[in-house]
């Protein structure tokens, strides 16, 4: 991706206004190389969840068909509560 300075991502809310989401500087740094990671996918769902949708700091809006490709770029592992291990 070809980001500008500053945040990363932004989560809009629908007839809501637009904040900023915002990492820890590692967290961020890793982000920008490789924003299909687990603590980068965490905030945009996480703006998802509250209504929100996600655009990056081009404007270009992070939609689950980009998710899809983010998602072929690495093998994702969830441990289950009961145990059980799913993987995506």
């Amino acid at each position: 991706m070809n980001l500008a300075d500053g945040p990363i991502y932004r989560c809009e809310i629908v007839g809501g206004d637009a904040t900023p989401i915002t990492y820890d500087p590692k967290v961020e740094s890793l982000c920008r190389r490789h924003p299909e990671m687990g603590p980068c996918q965490f905030e945009r769902d996480a703006c998802r969840a509250r209504g929100g949708r996600v655009y990056t700091s081009a404007g270009e809006e992070v939609t689950t068909a980009v998710e899809k490709k983010y998602d072929e770029r690495v093998r994702r592992v969830r441990f289950q509560a009961d145990g059980t291990v799913s993987a995506k």
